[in-house]
């Protein structure tokens, strides 16, 4: 948890290095792995990787751990990318509460005539419909463009 100003700017200016990075490169391959298999493989102490981690979740540069599955694991399961347009100076605002939309597992700033991009992944298109109405009512948004995936090739 960030206490005072002294310790958002400290976390503000981190910037992950070369070992952080490889950190993060094998947890991609084996987020499930032991801080110990981590140390092995990357020819480091446990104690370093560990204090490491700590220090990548507490920077937020690191958000957490999840489980990945095959694309075809769910056939009902709705994925698409959505491109939205934002009003005025509402970006921050708008990216809080879409980042609060749990379907919603990557949000980027973009370029040209769209602010931000969000990869949606949905249960099935009931579920589908619902987000991208939620998406639609938040302030700021004044307009969004959807495209379905529909196969992977």
């Amino acid at each position: 948890m960030i206490k005072n100003s002294m310790d958002h700017e400290r976390v503000a200016k981190y910037v992950p290095d070369e070992l952080d990075r490889r950190i993060i490169a094998h947890l991609r391959t084996d987020g499930r792995a032991s801080l110990a298999k981590v140390a092995d493989v990357l020819s480091v102490a446990r104690g370093t990787v560990q204090s490491r981690l700590e220090r990548l979740l507490e920077t937020g540069t690191l958000l957490g751990f999840t489980a990945r599955v095959r694309e075809d694991y769910d056939v009902n399961a709705v994925h698409a990318v959505m491109m939205i347009e934002v009003v005025g100076k509402s970006t921050t605002q708008v990216i809080r509460k879409l980042r609060g939309i749990a379907e919603i597992s990557t949000l980027h700033t973009t370029n040209g005539n769209w602010d931000l991009v969000a990869n949606i992944r949905a249960e099935n298109l009931s579920e589908f419909d619902r987000v991208l109405r939620e998406v639609r009512m938040i302030d700021g948004v004044s307009n969004s463009e959807t495209s379905l995936l529909l196969s992977s090739v």
